[in-house]
């Protein structure tokens, strides 16, 4: 650059000196024409390198030169240095705002006029099945072939979205996705998605929540109100009143089970997690789920055989340790399971209750008993509140549908897996595996006991 300088500067001295010397050789003014000559040559040729630079150069090439053309390339210079400082940083704008998209937890993608997918997110190609790179400016109508999903594209009206079978979708495990189309900018549109599966799931266990609850209670009502109106009118004997007022006792501990059972998985939902700063011992849940057992083996078994019941030998118990959690919901999981196998055993069958320690420290209870069993259908389903495998074998033993989801609820909030075996015909096993963390062996007890 100073080179090019230093020659710019030398060809215009030059000029001017044989200017002046042709000035006294040929006159004035044929020197002075000739002069001007020469320096308006330097001065175009600053001038086509200030051109080359701007039709193509980049602002670090910018050519270094003297007077009003360096002024004129200092000036573009800085202006370019400028344009490209504010198009960087748009750049980087347009890239966060990329990757919010993508990290959206539903599906957007951009549409131009033609309906021509210009730029999609990982979500929006997982629920359609796109590919970025392959599909872009590729028409969505092609791509998502939904009759619904056409109509609703071409309609123009996208005052209220569809929804559409998800990738993968099956009778057995539906997929739903939400399709919405907003209009922006000249013609284009923007296509959000979102998978609601487990929202109109949601709503479905609500429905069936409130249906079941309804019946639960309507069934037993209907039967209070009718031995009342029968009591009220008609002349009974003393065994006969005796025995409605049986059978209406009956149904109001119907009712009332249903109730508490209703209020406990309200409380489970709306509570904090239990700590790990209240101990529980093993031996004493135990305990309270065998006397519990035996007494409701005896009142099923109305005279008949009493099922054959049993439970960890007490030293066993003892060596089980603690649990760290909540009393009431340990007992009320334990309970539950044990009492279920009292119920849906037959008179005189077998149940057997087994705490042992697994590897890597955690524990695992388990009810095995010698009833009808559970048919593969319904496995997946029996934690679901109010279902049940047989519904009249269930109210005829007490229950209330809502056992197994206590159950459930209660092992996960503190941090244990709720597991069921069963074969049609041979009994079932229903399982709760603790994790380490939530256990404390006798021996750390006694440790804990006698430290200073």
């Amino acid at each position: 650059m100073l080179l090019r300088l230093f020659v710019l500067i030398l060809c215009q001295l030059a000029g001017a000196a044989l200017g002046w010397w042709l000035a006294r050789a040929w006159g004035a003014a044929a020197g002075a024409a000739l002069g001007a000559c020469l320096w308006l040559a330097g001065d175009s040729w600053a001038a086509a390198r200030l051109l080359a630079w701007l039709r193509g150069g980049a602002a670090a090439e910018a050519p270094r030169l003297s007077g009003p053309w360096g002024e004129a390339a200092d000036r573009a210079r800085r202006l370019l240095r400028e344009g490209q400082r504010r198009e960087q940083a748009s750049q980087a704008r347009l890239d966060e705002i990329l990757a919010a998209l993508q990290a959206s937890p539903n599906g957007v993608t951009l549409l131009d006029a033609a309906g021509r997918i210009e730029w999609c997110n990982q979500m929006a190609q997982e629920h359609f099945g796109l590919e970025a790179a392959r599909d872009e400016l590729q028409s969505i109508g092609n791509l998502v072939r939904d009759p619904e999903f056409t109509a609703y594209l071409a309609g123009g009206d996208y005052a209220q979205g569809v929804v559409l079978p998800g990738r993968g979708s099956t009778p057995s495990r539906p997929v739903r996705i939400a399709v919405h189309l907003h209009p922006y900018g000249d013609g284009r549109r923007l296509l959000l998605s979102r998978d609601i599966t487990q929202l109109e799931q949601a709503e479905a266990m609500r429905r069936d929540f409130v249906a079941n609850v309804s019946h639960e209670i309507r069934t037993p009502l209907t039967v209070l109100i009718g031995f009342v109106e029968t009591l009220q009118t008609l002349p009974l004997d003393a065994g006969e009143r005796a025995h409605y007022l049986g059978l209406m006792a009956r149904q109001g501990e119907r009712m009332q089970r249903l109730v508490q059972d209703l209020l406990t998985l309200s409380r489970l939902e709306g509570s904090p997690l239990p700590g790990r700063h209240e101990w529980v011992s093993v031996r004493e849940l135990l305990r309270r789920c065998q006397d519990e057992a035996q007494a409701l083996s005896t009142a099923l078994a109305q005279g008949g055989r009493a099922h054959h019941i049993t439970f960890p030998e007490a030293a066993q118990a003892e060596a089980a340790g603690e649990i760290a959690g909540s009393a009431a919901e340990l007992h009320s999981a334990l309970a539950n399971l044990v009492n279920n196998a009292v119920r849906y055993t037959p008179a005189g069958g077998s149940i057997t209750v087994r705490w042992e320690a697994q590897p890597g420290g955690g524990a695992r209870f388990s009810v095995t008993d010698s009833g009808p069993g559970i048919a593969p259908e319904h496995l997946a389903r029996i934690t679901e509140r109010f279902y049940r495998v047989d519904r009249s074998r269930s109210r005829d033993t007490g229950g209330t549908g809502l056992g197994l989801a206590i159950v459930k609820h209660v092992a996960q909030r503190h941090g244990a897996v709720l597991r069921v075996a069963s074969l049609l015909g041979e009994g079932a096993t229903f399982s709760v595996e603790f994790p380490a963390s939530r256990l404390r062996a006798a021996q750390a007890i006694s440790a804990a006991g006698t430290a200073p």
